[in-house]
């Protein structure tokens, strides 16, 4: 098993800036990708950003603006440029399958971007 357990969450004016991070612990070994995503209430999680083998992939609303990088057990959201549409939980994940699954996940950090 892989726990994750994310910090870094806020409140920010929107064009400010947060850096998130998310620890690994557990079978670490076994993780092959790690990424955020991010969930508003009534709609469905959605992917900020992924990272695996050092390949990051970015969704478009934040492709410019937010930089994942990985350090070990790692990972970290650098958010730049803060939207008040940006404003959500955030939750880290980890994948240890062959199909890039995630199947784990951190509790959420709330971000929260005033406008």
């Amino acid at each position: 098993q892989v726990q994750l357990v994310e910090s870094g969450g806020g409140l920010v004016q929107a064009g400010g800036s947060l850096r998130l991070s998310c620890a690994a612990s557990g079978r670490v070994f076994n993780i092959n990708a790690m990424g955020w995503y991010r969930q508003t209430p009534g709609k469905q999680r959605e992917l900020v950003a992924t990272i695996t083998s050092g390949i990051t992939n970015y969704a478009d609303s934040v492709q410019g603006r937010f930089t994942i990088s990985r350090v070990k057990n790692m990972v970290y959201l650098q958010m730049e440029s803060l939207k008040p549409e940006d404003t959500a939980v955030y939750y880290c994940g980890a994948s240890t399958s062959r199909g890039l699954t995630y199947s784990f996940w951190g509790q959420g950090t709330q971000v929260t971007v005033s406008s």
